[in-house]
């Protein structure tokens, strides 16, 4: 049988010679054997287990053959906690935590004095935002809705697991907010935005939900039916949350101008230093 070393080593240097990210060996280990990394030091000379083993080799392949390692998992992190991953949803990344931390900030800034916050989610794939601002700020309601049914089902998964209270549903964008007059006080979206003819990471493209990916010829289409279709979601008092391209504030800027040209907006770079985040203020001061 192998050490445990032994058989890492021997991965790493198979996704090495194969230009892939040798850190999947060691993340794949710690999630089957349910070890913390300085854990996983402490055992380097043992034997694996011949089952642990098996398990190991087989998400091993399925990366090389190009399935994603969250998908193989099962798992990924979001904001500090494990959420429910397949195919049915997109993978949670680190540029959307920033935008639910600058949302938990803004909250701060707007709506301090608020008992009850009302927040919707729109396109809520894995339920990661939606769940990480319930369990984040206690004082919010949160809706969160999505066009796919098998999106919800996993969400709904993650909020039971987690022990969030989310209110989900199914539709079309706002169609399932707008049929129940739901009313909000942040409306929060990370609908897709990769243009259609864009080219992406093959690993993305072949195995992530394209209804969550692509968001017609500019990238923008999603964006502008929410901007003509929101207003009667939103309270007197309302701010408006949302994660975009990190190249089209110049188109962005256009579609603010016909939508939203009386409200003050404001585009944050991510830790990249890249245009990542969208703010609406709409009644703010």
């Amino acid at each position: 049988m192998a050490t445990v070393k032994q058989l890492i080593n021997e991965a790493e240097s198979k996704l090495d010679a194969e230009y892939k990210d040798v850190n999947v060996a060691k993340v794949l280990f710690y999630h089957l054997a349910n070890k913390e990394p300085h854990e996983l030091y402490l055992m380097y000379d043992e034997e694996v287990d011949p089952e642990l083993e098996a398990k190991f080799l087989a998400g091993m392949e399925e990366y090389y053959q190009g399935r994603p390692i969250q998908y193989i998992k099962g798992v990924e992190t979001f904001f500090g906690r494990d959420f429910k991953v397949n195919e049915d949803v997109l993978i949670p990344r680190y540029e959307t935590e920033e935008l639910v931390e600058n949302i938990l900030y803004h909250i701060d800034d707007y709506f301090s004095d608020y008992q009850t916050i009302d927040l919707c989610d729109v396109g809520t794939g894995s339920g990661a935002i939606a769940i990480s601002l319930a369990l984040e700020e206690p004082r919010t309601n949160v809706y969160a809705s999505d066009i796919s049914s098998k999106a919800i089902e996993v969400a709904k998964e993650n909020a039971a697991n987690l022990g969030a209270n989310v209110n989900f549903m199914v539709g079309d964008l706002l169609e399932p907010l707008l049929e129940k007059e739901i009313k909000v006080d942040i409306f929060v979206s990370n609908p897709p935005y990769i243009p259609n003819n864009q080219e992406i990471e093959a690993m993305v493209k072949d195995n992530e939900p394209h209804v969550a990916l692509f968001g017609g010829n500019d990238g923008l289409y999603f964006y502008r039916r929410i901007f003509k279709e929101v207003k009667p979601l939103l309270k007197d008092r309302a701010l408006l949350a949302f994660e975009m391209g990190f190249d089209q504030r110049e188109l962005m800027e256009e579609a603010l101008q016909t939508y939203f040209p009386d409200d003050r907006h404001e585009i944050i770079k991510d830790i990249n230093g890249k245009d990542r985040m969208l703010f609406i203020y709409h009644n703010l001061k």
